[in-house]
């Protein structure tokens, strides 16, 4: 045992001599490899640490939303319809909602306007919604992510509370005021009261808190009618039977319960993520081709150099070794390099470079810090990605010129 591994030692020792002989041609495959590697494992935690924040966040989103259908799009939703499911058995509770889009055509952005949802007695809902991380749940991390907070501003008549990146895109901060063109033509002067946390900005960057009168006037919705409402369940376990016997009793309705919307936030995610591998799958086949061709097109001293060393009493299989481990070294340098620097790019400068690609918002750019999640499984599909092509790319042209003539290969005229 002690002798194979001093072998291993010896032939490792001269592998690394070796690349260093060859330092400005293998310096230039390891940065290109590095590279390859660093684009699909930023792309990879982007996609990931993004979708787990997603999903946290959002598990404080409503259990059932209830929307009214009309010829396939969503229609206002009647007032009179909310006494219907508040009869349903297993409901809990009922809130109405009103909220729109926006388009603001001086930046080109378009903004989600919402008023707090209200309970059935008609009050306001706390100023605080969170959404708490499962017991015993590691990537939750025991903290709780804030969906909409703005404690220390009052929302009134005439006032809106404006999501960071509105603030940030408009330059306005609390107390200027916003301009909007109602549905009639008068321009509504809104002040600014306050600003909704960073914490929760993967959600509420383009989002604008309005009170129920200005929202109303602004859109001339009238008092019988409302966006959409969003119904609690007593038994958690029963939400699909209620979301089932609401579609029953309002065929024109159509409710959504949240495991939907976080299915469907997963799969716009996988979307983005997958394109942006395929986009630079072109690349990662270049880079194979490009490893072919440098371990099959040998230059005439790495020719002379396995022949000298048969000549002196290497086996082939010794031969194979030396580039197996010729490859190891500069397949794991870079894995682990890109691995390191795409790390740092999207825990630690927030995805420069495929921000917009991967996030998605044309104009109102979040900014909030991603938590890392990274686990085994993405590492492992990732060495897959990355070192297996270029070990499988390299081992038969090394196995081709591992079994040249020594007097051939010093004299330069073989294959």
């Amino acid at each position: 045992m002690n002798a194979w591994i001093e072998k291993q030692r010896y032939i490792i020792d001269f592998t690394i001599s070796s690349l260093l002989r060859r330092k400005v041609k293998n310096l230039g495959l390891l940065a290109l490899y590095t590279l390859i590697v660093f684009i699909l494992a930023s792309t990879m935690f982007f996609t990931y640490s993004i979708k787990k924040e997603a999903s946290l966040i959002l598990k404080g989103s409503p259990e059932i939303v209830v929307q009214k259908i009309l010829a396939g799009r969503h229609d206002l939703f009647p007032v009179g319809y909310i006494d219907t499911i508040r009869q349903i058995r297993g409901v809990a509770g009922v809130e109405s909602r009103l909220w729109g889009y926006y388009y603001d055509s001086l930046v080109g952005a378009n903004y989600t306007l919402l008023t707090p949802p209200k309970t059935e007695a008609g009050e306001s809902r706390a100023k605080t919604a969170t959404v708490e991380g499962e017991a015993g749940d590691p990537d939750a991390a025991a903290a709780t992510k804030p969906l909409f907070e703005w404690n220390g501003a009052k929302l009134e008549p005439g006032t809106l509370i404006i999501g960071n990146g509105i603030a940030r895109l408009r330059n306005i901060t609390q107390g200027d005021y916003l301009p909007f063109r109602a549905f009639d033509g008068k321009i509504m002067n809104l002040r600014i009261a306050g600003t909704l946390s960073s914490r929760s900005e993967l959600v509420s960057s383009d989002l604008m808190l309005i009170t129920e009168d200005d929202f109303r006037k602004l859109f001339g919705i009238d008092k019988q009618h409302v966006t959409d409402v969003i119904v609690t369940v007593k038994n958690p376990s029963e939400v699909a039977t209620v979301a089932s016997k609401i579609k029953k009793r309002l065929i024109d309705s159509r409710p959504i319960i949240r495991d939907e919307i976080l299915r469907t936030y997963d799969s716009i995610f996988n979307w983005r993520g997958g394109m942006m591998i395929v986009v630079f799958s072109a690349a990662v086949l270049a880079f194979v081709i490009f490893a072919w061709d440098k371990a099959s097109g040998l230059s005439a001293g790495e020719r002379r150099e396995i022949g000298i060393l048969k000549a002196v009493g290497w086996e082939t299989s010794d031969v194979i070794l030396m580039k197996f481990w010729e490859g190891a070294i500069v397949s794991l340098s870079a894995f682990f390099g890109g691995v390191i620097l795409a790390y740092v790019h999207v825990f630690f400068t927030g995805s420069l470079v495929f921000e917009p690609a991967l996030k998605g918002w044309s104009s109102l750019y979040p900014n909030f810090d991603l938590t890392p999640f990274i686990n085994a499984e993405q590492l492992t599909t990732l060495f897959f990605l990355t070192v297996v092509p270029y070990t499988v790319a390299t081992i038969v042209p090394i196995w081709r010129a591992a079994t040249i003539d020594p007097d051939t290969a010093m004299r330069h005229t073989g294959e």
